[in-house]
Formats: structure tokens, sequence, C-alpha cells
């Protein structure tokens, strides 16, 4: 009986970096579950390849537009010159980035996502190998599919609009608070601004990742996919924070470093950032998989504690 007590003990104190290092355990122990993976992500690398370099180009155009702009602007000047630089050739480019993230990509994200999910949890759940070809004969359940479909578009929804409250803060330090002395309170709450929505964003992107890994594995989707993932997430959002920070925190860096480093004209830096990408991508899916099984786990433990002294105290 202690050492069930213990064990139980040892599951509730699962912190963040027990959960990568259990999530490096299923590679690990699965070498064939690297290499599908890889197969897997291949769609995903050459969409994404042509998704970088386009957005790569809107980068160095949108910096060059609001820079050239803010060296003719001053404080009692219109916003009509910013906005007329704005042509209609970047308007395209904008929408068609726009569409590429909307749909090709975030399918193929998608569909990485659930088989990477699907299998890591079977692989998790068992300690028996599976042979390469045993990966790609397993099953996978349409109808889950199509469930999970209909999470990762609330999970879209979320995302981008989130996104575009980080960038629209970001615009808006740029072009009117920049090297400006007599903002700097203006500055300072724009900050806090931009690091409050980020933090919203990281928790949020930990509670949605695991209502898609919970279509997946559970068959619920879409708003009740969601509250049950508010519901496992409540008192553990600090640990999806950290979690979320971290393949946060990768991504932007290997982006940045692309375009600081060799901007969008150097292909090769496109292709290693990508890569960079999608090795850790199908990562980041195992360790939302891991963390949804010890986010449910603590809700049982506690709800069946809560019952239990229930029970005691009804008895008594």
């Amino acid at each position: 009986m202690e050492n069930e007590n213990h064990n139980s003990k040892q599951k509730q104190e699962l912190e963040v970096s027990d959960i990568l290092r259990k999530s490096v355990r299923v590679y690990l122990r699965n070498p064939n579950f690297i290499i599908f993976t890889f197969l897997t992500s291949l769609p995903l690398f050459c969409i994404m390849v042509y998704f970088e370099i386009y957005l790569q180009e809107i980068l160095v155009e949108t910096c060059n537009i609001l820079n050239l702009s803010y060296g003719h602007l001053t404080r009692y000047d219109s916003c009509l010159d910013l906005i007329n630089r704005f042509n209609k050739d970047y308007l395209l480019k904008l929408i068609f980035v726009g569409f590429i993230y909307m749909v090709p990509l975030y399918v193929s994200e998608f569909v990485s996502a659930a088989v990477t999910v699907d299998l890591a949890s079977k692989l998790h759940s068992r300690e028996k190998k599976m042979t390469l070809k045993e990966m790609f004969e397993t099953p996978f359940h349409l109808s889950r599919l199509r469930a999970s479909f209909v999470t990762s578009i609330y999970v879209l929804f979320l995302t981008t609009t989130h996104q575009l409250g980080l960038l629209w803060i970001v615009l808006n330090y740029h072009v009117f608070l920049k090297d400006i002395s007599f903002y700097v309170l203006l500055a300072v709450i724009c900050s806090i601004a931009f690091a409050k929505v980020l933090r919203i964003y990281l928790e949020g992107s930990a509670m949605w990742n695991m209502s898609l890994v919970i279509s997946v594995l559970e068959g619920i989707y879409g708003v009740d996919a969601l509250a049950v993932s508010a519901y496992f997430s409540s008192g553990n959002r600090r640990r999806g924070l950290f979690l979320m920070l971290i393949f946060f925190a990768w991504g932007h860096l290997v982006r940045l470093s692309c375009y600081l480093i060799g901007r969008y004209e150097q292909g090769n830096a496109i292709f290693v950032q990508v890569g960079l990408s999608c090795m850790v991508n199908p990562l980041k899916w195992v360790v939302c998989m891991i963390y949804f099984h010890d986010c449910k786990e603590r809700k049982l433990e506690k709800k069946t504690d809560e019952e239990s002294g229930k029970d005691v105290k009804n008895g008594s």
C-alpha cells in the first residue's frame, strides 16, 4: 500500500523536465518512431519551405516600409503616407502567405500531429516495440480524424487571433514608439501588454494543443474538447506555459537566426531553419500527449481522493 501511495505521489510530482525526459524516451526506446515521424513530416517540410521563403520576403519588405516611413513621418504627420506604402503587390503577397498558412500548411501540420499523437500514445502505453511496417499499418479511425479536424479549426482560430494580437502590439511599438523618449511610459505599457498577451497565448496553446490530443485519443471534438482540456489544465497551467515557451522560443530563435544571418536570399538557411523546426515539431506533440495523460491522471486521482474523503466522512 505504501509503494502504491509513493508511486501515486511520484506521478503527481511530474514536472516540466520529467515530461520532456519521458517524451525523449519514447523516441530512444523506438528508433523506428524517429523514421516514422521523419517520413510523415516530409509533406510538412516541403510546404513549410515554400511558406518560409515568402514569409521572409514579407518580413524584409515590411521592415523596409516601416523604417522608411518612420524616417519621413513626424509626430504631427498623418498615417496615410504609411498606409499608402503598403501597395497592392504587398497586400497580394500578404494574402497569399495567409492562404498558405491557413490551408496547406496547417492541414499538413494537423495530419502530422494526429498520426504522431496516435502512435506515440500507443508506444507510451506499452513496452513492446513496433517495426516500421507495423507503424504504417496501425489503423487510424477516420471518424476521430474528422472529429480532430473540427477541433483543429477552433485551435487555428484561437492561435491566429492571439498571434495577430502579438503582431499588432509589436507593429504599434515599432511605428509609433521607436526612438521617441517622450513616449517611454507608453513603451513600458506596450511591453507589459506584450508580455501579458504572450503569457495568455502560451497558456492557451498548451490547453488548445491538449484539446487536439483529446480529440485524437478520446474522440471528443469541438467545444467539448476545449472544455475537457480546460478542466484538465486547471491547476497545471504553469507547466503548460513553460512547455509551450520552450517550443515557442525554439521556433522563433531559428527563424530569427535565419533572418539575421542569411536572410531569405540564402536558400540553404531556409532549409536548415525548416529542418530544425520539423525535427522538433513531432517532439512537441509527444510532449502534449504526455502532458495530457499526466493532467488526466492528476485530476482522476484528486477526484478519487475527494470521493474517498466524502465516503469516510459519511461513514464516520
